[in-house]
């Protein structure tokens, strides 16, 4: 099994920015993470960063081909962009949509998600073990997905 895990805007910045939010874990630690559960599951994994709409659209694209499941964390595209909502439309693969803090304890700007309705699902608030968590939710809806087909 392999899933595509993107990161929207500004996550490279992680370690860095609004620690008091985010905390003080970097992108590459939350990569390399993801990479030694991922391992340990059997699976295999691949990040991709883009603080640029069109690239996050494009590798959404290409998930279409080789992926069996989708880990995104758009970021602040997560409440406006209809091009990247658009873009997980197209795919037939589970989507995990994840962030890191709790959006709806947040300012209320944050509390939609314009692309969390064509996620299978979202997991947030949980810090950098959000993604961990939504490794496994991949994992679980693609096998469940697969015993069904």
């Amino acid at each position: 099994m392999k899933i595509l895990v993107i990161h929207g805007p500004n996550l490279n910045l992680l370690g860095e920015r609004e620690v008091e939010i985010y905390g003080k874990v970097t992108l590459d630690e939350i990569n390399k993470g993801l990479e030694d559960r991922a391992k340990s599951l059997g699976v295999e994994v691949e990040a991709f960063q883009s603080n640029h709409e069109g690239e996050i659209i494009e590798a959404i694209q290409n998930a279409r081909k080789g992926y069996d499941s989708l880990i995104i964390n758009p970021a602040a595209f997560t409440h406006y962009s209809i091009a990247i909502r658009d873009a997980l439309a197209t795919l037939t693969i589970p989507i995990i949509e994840v962030h890191l803090s709790n959006i709806y304890s947040r300012e209320p700007f944050r509390h939609k998600s314009v692309v969390a309705g064509v996620a299978t699902g979202q997991i947030s608030g949980f810090g950098p073990d959000s993604y961990s968590l939504a490794l496994d939710a991949a994992i679980f809806v693609r096998q469940a997905k697969d015993r069904t087909s």
